[in-house]
């Protein structure tokens, strides 16, 4: 095993640094398309209450795999969009910007779901309070439900972030080069396949762990007295 790490020490740093790049590009895309759906998802207006919904039954019911292939083969491949320039790398960034997106759009709809969870344990005369102050329903949202909604679901976000930084492994299926890809390379051309699955087993565990005990240590930290 210490061979292994020994041999590909430069490329298992590189290939877990992408999958750090892709979990926080996408953790935060995710928080903000997932809190505009949740704040759709408990709206007045009939129609965006609609939109809220059908995004998350969308996107929490289809496999990520076939969101990840969609942005590559269909929005790029098939349609030509481009979020990259012209360059001697530029399919590898345009691999790695529509990785972000499909994992930022999937993620969304556990993020809208946690989110909302959370606004209803909301006390309703903390709404109506905000409203007798002459508050519309944007600024209520922003300055009294939301802030109180994130405190109650620190710990849910946490779990989300965790199985995000365990999807992005998905991103290998559009050759993006993250460690689920140099995992199957070094599968391809050693004999160790125990000692290599150990190897990254034991990365992703660095990765989230910490992740883990700092969203439960946030959450006793801003828990809601009730």
């Amino acid at each position: 095993m210490f061979d292994l790490i020994s041999d590909y020490q430069d490329r298992l740093l590189d290939a877990f640094w992408v999958t750090i790049k892709l979990t926080v590009l996408s953790g935060i895309g995710a928080l903000i398309l997932g809190t505009i759906v949740a704040g759709m998802r408990v709206a007045p207006v009939p129609i965006a209450r609609w939109v809220g919904t059908a995004y998350v039954t969308i996107f929490r019911n289809t496999p990520l795999t076939l969101i990840m292939v969609f942005c590559s083969l269909g929005l790029y491949s098939q349609l030509g969009i481009k979020l990259a320039g012209e360059g001697p790398n530029d399919l590898a960034e345009n691999n790695f910007r529509f990785a972000v997106l499909a994992l930022s759009v999937y993620t969304a709809a556990f993020v809208c779901e946690s989110l909302r969870s959370g606004i209803n344990t909301v006390p309703l005369g903390q709404s109506e309070a905000g409203r007798s102050l002459g508050f519309t329903f944007l600024q209520n949202l922003r300055m009294v439900v939301l802030p109180q909604a994130f405190r109650a679901v620190i710990a849910p976000l946490g779990s989300v972030l965790i199985a995000l930084t365990k999807n992005t492994t998905i991103a290998s299926a559009i050759g993006v080069g993250e460690a689920a890809l140099l995992m199957a390379e070094m599968i391809e051309t050693n004999a160790a396949t125990l000692a290599i699955g150990a190897i990254f087993a034991a990365g992703f565990v660095i990765l989230t762990l910490p992740t883990g005990l700092f969203f439960g240590w946030l959450a006793k930290r801003f828990e809601v007295a009730r």
